[in-house]
């Protein structure tokens, strides 16, 4: 299987973070203009240099997410700033969901959360997929990964 992208629109969820992100650390510069000490523009400042590197950041980070599925193992590929390669062998997997959060639905979207055993942090998560993807994505591991505890077993 080649390395499958996320949907286009998750770009919408993650730049609706950013949007969030950029209004509540806009917060104490608009604290700082009513007290007089901040000039009127300081809170717009701010907001929009952090809004435009969250902007920036959804893109690069839609950009460089990636999966993909082979014979022995789920592969992850993320990261803007530290780029993180994971491994997820198919005979760790325990189980596997499909979720959708208010906003994922909002925009026709869901994940699919991969449970493994015996590891920190012990779930990986696949944002932006559609509802259909992520369920197909959820029973594809599933069969793959109880054929691969099959041949794994003594």
């Amino acid at each position: 299987m080649t390395a499958q992208s996320l949907h286009p629109r998750i770009r919408i969820v993650w730049i609706l973070r950013a949007v969030i992100v950029a209004a509540v650390f806009s917060l104490p510069f608009a604290g700082g203009f009513y007290i007089g000490r901040l000039p009127m523009w300081a809170p717009f400042a701010a907001g929009g240099v952090v809004l435009a590197l969250g902007v920036v950041h959804a893109v690069l980070k839609y950009r460089r997410w990636s999966y993909e599925i082979r014979e022995d193992a789920l592969y992850l590929d993320r990261g803007v700033v530290t780029q993180v390669r994971t491994t997820v062998p198919l005979v760790r997997i325990q189980h596997v969901d499909s979720r959708r959060g208010p906003v994922e639905r909002g925009v026709g979207l869901a994940s699919c959360v991969v449970y493994t055993a015996g590891s920190r942090g012990a779930d990986v998560r696949i944002p932006g997929l559609t509802p259909d993807g992520a369920s197909d994505l959820r029973e594809e591991l599933k069969r793959l990964a109880i054929r691969a505890d099959g041949e794994d077993a003594v």
